[in-house]
């Protein structure tokens, strides 16, 4: 069997990380299988459908690094793969006929206010809540044919056989049955002949080919409908995959408090595209070891979706934090350049720190974050590749690049009042900035040279100053260069600033 999925979302609102996970493990099952992974729009629901979405959906997928072999944006073979430009070319109208001859469907024309009135008989009586029937399920032909001679609205159910059992095969939870005489008729045309998701999707994975359908878990209860419909018309069922829900790390639903939801949100945060999908991939998935971290490659070789979990998957933003540091990491000096340069050119990125409103529960200043971000990405790329390989190893996000590197390039880096009250009144600060002014004009050019010499340079003063621990010289010095008593290594910190930028700096606590 060639393995063919499909990601068919409705582009109503915006990617969330839900939806993302699925389109993901379609793509990496695909690839493993060497099969076939297909964009279609279900955009039948014409009052809510969004085409700025639609775009969001498309360039999100690619940032993340998913693509796909068929769809409304590449082609295909199955084109149309927007569900309304397939209701327009016909291809639904001759399945609903054939359907109805079949016995599979009928036409119903209760109005709005019957409709009310059964909803409520049935939860006054304590019934299951739904259309089992009605008035139109039996009715006769003549009946039928009267009402739309009266130019009655009508819509066209599908008729769920009674007294039976109706089975699907999930890849996770195996064989599932219900009873069919407590499922509701569902509505598969709507009166301005609209199809429906229950009626386009499981058509258009027929005509697709579909092999899979992997969909959230939310689904299960809607596809006892689903799999009645192929049977009714005789088709192979596809296998269905109900993907765990995702929820927070405190075990609740997931929402905008476990981290932001909307995909877009972590591109403007700062996360590597791959930091993203290797998190995500995680979350109700094992690769069958303890591995945590996986290339793009290892993820496709090791992805089986009879590894997929049925309890719910764990959202665990100090997780996604961790990997993107240690991505970050991996890069080189030049792909770090690269990632960041992405970023700034971002648009959305950009609007969402300098434009969009804050959640009034997050901490730090986004637009302050952003102007930092840019102030070093203009500066001499010599010299910020500098400050980047310094700041590599203890920077978590590309965003927080700014500010780790915002001393390197302020002329006087503000001062943390603990930090100078605590350093720089001690006797000895003064002779100390004093010796390290003195040293500026005899800095060596290269990096190494320098960092070994300000080490030299500094070990010396503490010989000469009687002192017995390095710390009292170490950092009154960090504190005068950076404003903090935090960060990369002195030494090597001193070598990039450069003689010129120490003896500024130094100057102002010299004796």
């Amino acid at each position: 069997m060639s393995v063919r999925v499909r990601f068919a979302p409705s582009p109503t609102g915006l990617l969330h990380v839900g939806a993302l996970r699925t389109v993901l493990f379609d793509h990496l099952f695909a690839l493993n299988q060497g099969g076939v992974n297909i964009l279609r729009i279900e955009d039948t629901d014409r009052a809510r459908y969004n085409p700025e979405s639609e775009n969001e959906f498309v360039e999100t997928l690619k940032w993340v690094g998913i693509g796909f072999d068929e769809g409304p944006h590449i082609g295909g073979p199955h084109a149309p793969y927007r569900q309304s430009e397939r209701k327009e070319a016909g291809i639904y109208a001759g399945w609903i006929q054939l359907l109805m001859e079949k016995g599979g469907a009928y036409k119903a024309f209760e109005t709005p206010e019957e409709l009310d009135e059964m909803r409520e008989y049935q939860q006054i009586n304590k019934m299951p809540t739904g259309y089992f029937g009605g008035k139109w399920r039996d009715a006769s032909p003549d009946e039928v044919a009267a009402a739309e001679a009266e130019g009655k609205p009508f819509v066209i159910r599908q008729r769920i056989p009674k007294g039976t059992k109706i089975q699907i095969q999930d890849a996770i939870r195996g064989r599932i049955e219900w009873e069919s005489d407590l499922i509701d008729d569902p509505v598969l045309i709507k009166a301005d002949g609209m199809p429906t998701y229950h009626f386009a999707a499981m058509v258009d994975d027929h005509m697709m080919g579909i092999t899979h359908v992997l969909r959230g878990e939310e689904w299960i209860s809607s596809a006892p409908k689903h799999a009645a419909l192929f049977d009714a018309f005789g088709w192979e069922k596809p296998i269905f995959v109900h993907c765990p829900v995702i929820v927070g790390k405190d075990g609740k639903k997931l929402s905008k408090r476990h981290g932001a939801t909307r995909v877009l949100d972590y591109a403007a945060q700062g996360f590597l595209p791959h930091a993203l999908k290797n998190f995500i991939a995680l979350i109700g998935w094992s690769p069958g070891d303890d591995r945590e971290i996986l290339s793009p490659e290892e993820l496709v070789e090791a992805f089986d979706i009879g590894r997929i979990q049925a309890s719910p998957g764990r959202f665990d933003m100090d997780k996604l934090t961790w990997l993107n540091g240690h991505l970050i990491r991996s890069l080189s000096l030049d792909e770090l350049w690269g990632e960041l340069e992405k970023l700034v050119a971002f648009d959305y990125a950009r609007n969402y720190h300098l434009e969009q409103e804050a959640d009034p529960e997050e901490t730090g200043d986004r637009k302050a974050r952003w102007r930092a971000l840019e102030a070093l990405m203009g500066a001499e790329k010599g010299y910020a590749l500098q400050c980047l390989k310094l700041e590599q190893e203890r920077v978590l996000n590309l965003v927080d690049f700014g500010e780790a590197c915002a001393f390197f390039l302020q002329d006087e880096p503000p001062m943390d009042p603990k930090a100078e009250a605590k350093w720089m009144g001690q006797e000895h600060v003064p002779a100390l900035m004093a010796w390290i002014v003195a040293a500026c004009d005899r800095v060596p050019a290269g990096f190494e040279e320098a960092s070994l010499f300000w080490e030299e340079t500094l070990r010396a003063f503490q010989a000469a100053a009687g002192l017995e621990k390095l710390g009292p010289v170490v950092h009154p010095t960090r504190v005068a260069l950076t404003g903090k008593t935090v960060g990369p290594g002195l030494w090597e910190l001193m070598a990039v600033l450069g003689g010129d930028r120490v003896r500024a700096r130094a100057g102002r606590f010299a004796g």
